[in-house]
């Protein structure tokens, strides 16, 4: 028999750490969606060129995994693979009990001590700055999920019930956002891994809010991830079927993902299925030093394939140059934010 998730009653307005996530119901103020967002900060993109902004930062440290791999077999680790590795590694971490893992970390180093072996001693040191670090980002700062500023950067759009298509949805976080402020719609999330179905999107916890509209009064209203209506699909999204019959079209650290020669192809992934009125919603995440030394320190979670990290002007540029006409662009924490529209 089919159970339906019990939630409790959660206080609009609160913020709260929970063993591993943090979830955020506050609205935010003129002030702090100034923080959070900053938006249209370029004001004709047909005056932004590459001479005056460079090119975006590319991550070169790579996982252990990755690198062990193509040592074993001779050849560079194939793009699919790279992505199941990288899937499964980073969910290990949303699924951490942080406060016992960072305890347990603790004592590994400190027992590590006692070895006077260098190399142990380095492995359990990185083991615990490593939790550390990940505390901080996704706890404390909830820099990946990141409520508030995402809502800041969704919010505005003239859809009613949309249709949302999210590629490389992993375990789309974002759509689900979306559906809370725009309810009534569906949801159609797309990756090719099937890891990214089968366990980062069935296992994201069923207790996170989401903060929305409520469409009949048009107040505030918490949902949960068995309020929206999903579908997920797991294929190349080359291979897929749809026409243009999306309302939003979002992805969330995709286009960084792809070396120039790629850009305009994964562009059009987007334009391809989007409404003649269709919002396009993508973020990357940002060249910052904060975030160079993040995917250096976490590179065994993070770094299995190829990752650059831009500016939200050359990030801009690259959507402005492949027929986007972007209607609103911003900082986001770590991440840049756009929403476009085909020209």
């Amino acid at each position: 028999m089919l159970q339906t998730a019990v939630h409790r009653p959660v206080a609009l307005g609160k913020t709260e750490m929970k063993p591993s996530y943090r979830m955020d119901l506050r609205q935010y103020t003129q002030k702090e969606y100034d923080k959070f967002v900053k938006v249209n900060t370029v004001n004709d993109w047909s005056q932004v060129t590459w001479k005056d902004i460079g090119k975006p930062y590319e991550v070169t440290s790579f996982s252990k995994e990755k690198t062990e791999w193509e040592e074993k077999h001779g050849e560079i680790l194939p793009v699919h693979t790279s992505w199941t590795m990288f899937n499964q590694s980073f969910h290990q971490w949303f699924s951490k009990d942080v406060p016992a893992d960072i305890s347990e970390k603790k004592d590994a180093f400190f027992h590590s001590l006692k070895s006077f072996n260098p190399s142990e001693v380095k492995t359990a040191l990185g083991d615990y700055l490593r939790i550390h670090l990940w505390n901080y980002v996704h706890r404390i700062q909830d820099g990946i999920w990141d409520p508030r500023g995402k809502r800041a950067l969704f919010e505005g759009l003239d859809v009613k019930k949309p249709r949302i298509l999210f590629l490389g949805a992993a375990e789309g976080y974002e759509a689900m956002q979306l559906s809370a402020m725009y309810p009534g719609g569906e949801v159609v999330m797309v990756d090719y891994d099937p890891f990214c179905r089968d366990a980062r999107f069935a296992e994201f916890p069923a207790a996170y809010p989401f903060l929305g509209k409520n469409p009949r009064t048009g107040g505030d209203k918490v949902y949960y991830k068995d309020a929206f209506t999903i579908s997920y699909v797991v294929d190349d999204i080359r291979n897929l079927p749809y026409g243009a019959e999306f309302d939003i079209v979002l992805s969330v650290g995709l286009l960084e993902h792809f070396p120039d020669s790629m850009k305009a192809e994964v562009v059009e992934w987007h334009r391809k299925f989007l409404k003649p009125s269709g919002y396009i919603v993508m973020t990357t995440p940002r060249a910052q030093l904060r975030s160079k030394l993040y995917y250096e320190i976490m590179a065994d979670v993070m770094n299995h394939t190829y990752r650059e990290l831009m500016t939200l002007e050359q990030m801009g540029l690259y959507l402005h140059e492949n027929g986007l006409d972007i209607l609103k662009h911003g900082y986001i924490k770590v991440h840049n934010g756009i929403v476009a529209k085909a020209k």
